[in-house]
């Protein structure tokens, strides 16, 4: 799958392993989604 490669190319470039990754991934994007206004959809 293109994500789970996306993953490894991030976790690869970023020099953590594979759940290092994901788990900084899932402590960041919360944040970054609650900044843009907390909505599944917006205006681009």
């Amino acid at each position: 799958m293109k994500i789970s490669q996306d993953v490894r190319d991030c976790a690869a470039k970023e020099g953590l392993s594979e759940q290092a990754a994901l788990e900084e991934g899932m402590e960041v994007k919360p944040v970054k989604f609650v900044k843009q206004g907390a909505e599944v959809y917006h205006k681009a």
